[in-house]
């Protein structure tokens, strides 16, 4: 079987995003990420589906589309939440807060700050 009909492996896929990440290639970085989180959640591997997304909004994040970014901080939530791993959760959102600052979104910036500070409760209440 030769290379271009092999199964995608979203391993595979997400370890070539962290070498383009590793060399500063954050476009191809994110794009492999990005593709690795969809295969993570066809696996229904949402853990690592919701951290390659981190990832891909991470890299967005250092080439400054903050629009991007946010979106995908935001999913990386979304995907965390769903599945009660609030901790990680939290520092997605807390990214996507930055990027809705640099964007200069106060209101949004607001209100992503309001629901950090209660996971945050949240989870002290929990311990």
């Amino acid at each position: 079987m030769d290379v271009m009909s092999e199964k995608k492996d979203a391993v595979t896929i997400h370890k070539e995003g962290t070498v383009f990440a590793d060399k500063g290639q954050f476009k191809e970085a994110s794009e492999k990420f990005f593709e690795a989180s969809e295969l993570y959640v066809k696996a229904n591997n949402f853990f690592d589906a919701s951290y390659a997304m981190f990832k891909a909004a991470e890299c967005d994040f250092m080439m400054k589309d903050y629009k991007t970014a946010v979106e995908r901080f935001l999913k990386s939530a979304d995907i965390a939440l769903g599945k009660g791993f609030d901790r990680f959760a939290v520092g997605a959102l807390e990214y996507a807060r930055d990027c809705y600052k640099a964007l200069k979104k106060t209101k949004e910036e607001a209100e992503l700050e309001k629901k950090i500070k209660e996971l945050k409760a949240k989870l002290a209440e929990a311990f």
